[in-house]
């Protein structure tokens, strides 16, 4: 069992020295960024959040996208509670639709995130999501980290406006200072303890207080780019529900490739969909 566990922690030594050299040795070939794009970049190294508005970025294919992502996020009917006051979300993977597909390779999108990221990228694909009213906080209402990837970055797109009624996306910066880095250290030693499964405000406020908590309300069309794994985040409590587009991205390959395939088979089929979807 020792041998082993020695033997596991020489492995992820050497696994995480590789990508620590490997980002060094990328980090000549990452694009020169416009003005614009690279305080998108440069945010999400400081905070790991930044936030703009689709109009704003004025990518080309956002119309098309959009009149797509809107009638499928109409078409999802209220679930049953799973248990008393928690309805599951509705999830459709839309991957293999080119209207999406062709948002998320967007050669601007692509060149952003690589930048940020500092090796070169995956995308895995787009779920058109809807969150419902829930009383408890359980699930991704829980404060949690992603697991995918050591960095990664995940664009929320908002397809109606969201109010604190609506169960904004909330999230607490990167730590800047010692202490903001030593309670970040103590979360996610309770994030352990909870095997990731999340905690819940009144955990956070034990280390983190809610003044540092930034809640992310926005009009319809509002873009969060975000990196989950590196940034402490949750979708809050609502009493109104809220839908959403989520286009994930990751280092090609990702450290945990086997926790990417639901964005890209048929983990949420959408209705109608009779075969897996086979990746780009």
């Amino acid at each position: 069992m020792m041998l082993n566990n020695i033997k596991n922690k020489i492995s992820l030594l050497n696994s995480e020295l590789g990508y620590k050299l490997a980002l060094v040795k990328y980090r000549k070939n990452l694009s020169t960024l416009a003005a614009t794009d690279y305080l998108i970049a440069e945010t999400l190294k400081r905070q790991g959040v930044y936030i703009t508005s689709l109009e704003d970025l004025g990518l080309p294919s956002t119309t098309q996208m959009l009149v797509s992502a809107n009638s499928y996020a109409t078409s999802m009917a209220t679930p049953r509670d799973i248990h008393a006051g928690y309805k599951l979300p509705q999830i459709y993977t839309v991957t293999d639709l080119p209207e999406f597909f062709s948002w998320g390779i967007e050669e601007r999108l692509q060149k952003i995130i690589e930048n940020y990221i500092g090796l070169p990228i995956a995308f895995h694909g787009v779920h058109v999501r809807k969150d419902f009213p829930n009383e408890q906080q359980v699930q991704t209402l829980l404060w949690h980290k992603d697991s995918e990837d050591r960095r990664m970055i995940k664009i929320i797109i908002y397809l109606d406006d969201v109010t604190e009624k609506h169960g904004p996306f909330e999230y607490v910066p990167k730590p800047a200072s010692f202490l903001e880095k030593l309670n970040y250290y103590r979360v996610d030693y309770m994030l352990w303890r909870s095997n990731y499964l999340g905690i819940d405000d009144k955990k956070l406020m034990e280390i983190i207080p809610k003044s540092a908590w930034k809640s992310c309300p926005g009009k319809a069309g509002t873009v969060i780019f975000v990196d989950p794994r590196n940034v402490l985040h949750h979708g809050t409590v609502r009493t109104k529900e809220r839908s959403t587009l989520f286009f994930v991205y990751t280092a090609n390959p990702p450290k945990r490739p086997e926790l990417c395939r639901e964005y890209h088979d048929d983990t949420f089929a959408r209705p109608q969909l009779s075969q897996q979807i086979t990746r780009h």
